[in-house]
């Protein structure tokens, strides 16, 4: 039961992370997979431990707030991924189980944006986004500019359908030359500039980019007399939709792994981008015996094609020290260029990944860009495995203090509380942006004060102007600089409780939990008499979570340290009032760019995250608003691309200060 709330409040953050902040930095991509589907076995094994808020009822992304909400009648379900053929075979084998001869339509898996079609006597009425799978976007005024979707169907029928909506290669290289003429920044890829025009409040922009659409689901075909899936292609041709010409029934897996190889090798071939294939049964009625989890239709399933995988050696193997005293192996790799990126270095994540892969130091390895963002060895070539390789072992002892480390679950822990390089992240870790926000220590300063005897611990950060003569002598510390750090160490005591309750590093307490700890319990003192009973009743803060802050606050060093920083004179109160009310920045996403002159962006920050909203440091589609100051870069150009709000200096502050 343990492992099962350990992996919910893991998967939740990395979702939280990924969907609402896009900066993804609990788990890499591998680690999600790994758990979800370790998450995914125990709740079939154990489904009367199955919790609401378990990341396995999630199905998407959050519905952006600057269109219309519109509720999908039947829920837009994304599909389980499979990744090679056992994993295929196991989706076939669960099927004949249930005592079905399974004959299967294959289609091609478009790199686009899901879109819901509703018709009324046979005219279009209304297009929806997927959203969360329940709630999507309006996007209406934008799809009817796509030449494929039909306003009026060739009978008057009233029905929904389902598709993806895409820009072809062609499109996408011609738009991107106009752009590369008139200075502008090209478009990455082919999914994210559909996406983007699908998003733009102004239809005329996404009619000048040529999108086009694929309709392959009939939600309801039962409505109209329809037996199998095949056959409700063929009736929503008839009508008038686009459906794609690459589909195929098939009778056995080994059809099926045909049909994928073919795809495959003609993908490049193909006027638009493909990522994989969907395999669905066909008759209809099985549909209904297999049914559906909350998330996924278990009568379906999608292939992913492999990403680009390089090869390159592994130099050596290189252990670092988390801030949490957690040890991670990471591939010091011969330099290799992956997706376009300088590729030298890629964590191994624990040493089972290690035993498993059976890496070794000068082995050449596959290299893959996970999600292409993140870099990972995929595995070792075996057949170019150099003669006398020593197997993979992890270390004993602490790479920086040699203390013997501690195993717990898939981890090495070094639990020296004196282990310079954990004590040097935590102090990291303490002043950064999103905990105390002291500016000024960088993690070169923060490691110079520390080696220096200035600052071991974190109540000496507040001890540093005992130092001030002793920092002049520093090169680069002028009486400027030495008065900005200073200051801003004072000014960090005013924060408020969850700003601490962040800093101070306790195992699973992240932002968000602390702003949740923090506005429930209103102060230091009432957290730390809180039980674990009372900590578990609170929404979103489960079993593992409860232990952890109830360890933390039994530790008499601990409790020194917070008595400490209340006799500096730090701020222990949540200085946020019980019932927030709702603002223009209310859960919405903003990402400051360029010079603001009447307030800076760290300020405009704290103020935006008061007012119940979220900074962050990159524009995406989850991104609601940009804020533009003067000498507004490529950030601006994006959120105009994307159709994204765009408030100049005056409009924010008119905003911010009604509610001042």
């Amino acid at each position: 039961m343990d492992r099962y709330n350990e992996l919910v409040e893991l998967i939740t953050k990395a979702n939280y992370e990924y969907h609402i902040l896009d900066n993804p930095v609990t788990l890499t991509d591998a680690e999600y997979d790994n758990y979800l589907r370790e998450l995914y076995k125990i709740e079939e094994e154990h489904p009367d431990w199955i919790r609401e808020d378990s990341p396995t009822k999630k199905i998407g992304g959050v519905v952006l707030d600057k269109f219309i909400k519109v509720t999908h009648n039947i829920p837009m379900m994304s599909l389980a991924d499979v990744f090679n053929e056992d994993e295929i075979s196991e989706f076939d084998n669960r099927i004949k189980k249930e005592g079905i001869d399974p004959k299967y339509v294959c289609e091609l898996k478009i790199d686009g944006l899901s879109v819901s079609l509703k018709y009324e006597k046979g005219i279009l009425i209304s297009g929806a986004t997927r959203g969360d799978g329940v709630t999507g976007e309006d996007i209406t005024h934008n799809v009817k500019t796509i030449k494929q979707v039909p306003l009026k169907l060739n009978k008057p029928v009233d029905i929904e359908v389902r598709g993806e909506i895409y820009m072809s290669k062609k499109t996408l290289e011609l738009l991107n030359k106009e752009r590369e003429e008139n200075g502008e920044p090209l478009l990455k890829n082919c999914r994210n500039a559909a996406a983007g025009s699908v998003r733009q409040l102004d239809s005329s922009v996404a009619a000048k980019r040529n999108l086009e659409v694929w309709i392959y689901h009939l939600p309801d075909p039962e409505d109209y007399g329809i037996k199998t899936h095949h056959e409700a292609l063929e009736f929503m041709a008839e009508l008038g939709f686009r459906t794609n010409p690459n589909n195929r029934l098939v009778n056995s897996i080994d059809e099926v792994m045909e049909f994928i190889q073919e795809k495959n090798d003609a993908r490049k071939e193909l006027p638009y981008d493909i990522d994989g294939v969907v395999i669905k049964l066909d008759d209809l009625h099985d549909h209904e015996i297999m049914g559906n989890t909350i998330r996924y239709p278990k009568w379906a399933c999608a292939y992913k094609f492999p990403a680009e995988v390089v090869q390159t050696k592994l130099n050596d193997i290189k252990f670092t020290v988390g801030r949490t005293g957690q040890v991670t192996p990471n591939a010091i790799l011969e330099p290799v260029m992956v997706m376009g990126s300088l590729i030298s270095k890629a964590t191994l994540h624990n040493e089972e990944y290690c035993v498993t892969k059976d890496i070794r130091i000068g082995d050449i390895v596959r290299i893959i860009k996970a999600g292409d963002v993140i870099p990972r060895v995929e595995s070792v070539v075996m057949d170019m495995r150099p003669a006398n390789t020593k197997p993979f072992e992890f270390i004993k002892e602490c790479p920086i203090c040699g203390s013997t480390l501690v195993k717990k679950d898939a981890a090495y822990y070094c639990e020296n509380d004196d282990c310079s390089k954990k004590d040097i992240e935590g102090l990291i870790h303490f002043v950064s942006r999103d905990t105390m926000n002291i500016e000024g220590f960088g993690d070169a300063t923060l490691e110079d004060f520390y080696n220096l005897g200035y600052i071991k611990r974190i109540s000496d950060i507040y001890h540093l102007n005992k130092y001030i003569d002793e920092l002049k002598l520093i090169e680069g510390f002028g009486e400027k600089s030495i008065k900005n750090l200073t200051d801003a160490i004072e000014n960090s005591k005013s924060n408020s409780l969850e700003k601490l309750l962040f800093a101070l590093g306790i195992r699973y307490v992240g932002k968000k939990t602390a702003k949740i700890l923090a506005k429930e319990f209103k102060n230091i003192d009432n957290l730390i008499a809180a039980d674990f009973d009372s900590l578990n009743r609170i929404r979103d803060i489960g079993d593992v979570i409860a232990k952890s802050v109830v360890d933390y606050f039994n530790s008499e060093e601990n409790l020194e340290l917070i008595q400490e920083l209340k006799n500096l004179g730090l701020n222990m109160d949540y200085l946020g009032t019980e019932t927030e009310e709702e603002t223009a920045f209310s859960g919405k996403t903003f990402v400051l760019t360029g010079t603001l002159d009447s307030i800076t962006r760290d300020v405009a920050k704290e103020k935006i995250e008061a007012l119940g909203g979220n900074c962050a440091g990159s524009v995406s589609k989850k991104t609601n608003v940009v804020i533009a100051g003067h000498d507004a870069g490529s950030k601006l150009t994006k959120a105009e691309e994307l159709g994204i709000d765009i408030w100049n200096e005056e409009e924010f502050l008119e905003v911010l200060n009604s509610y001042l």
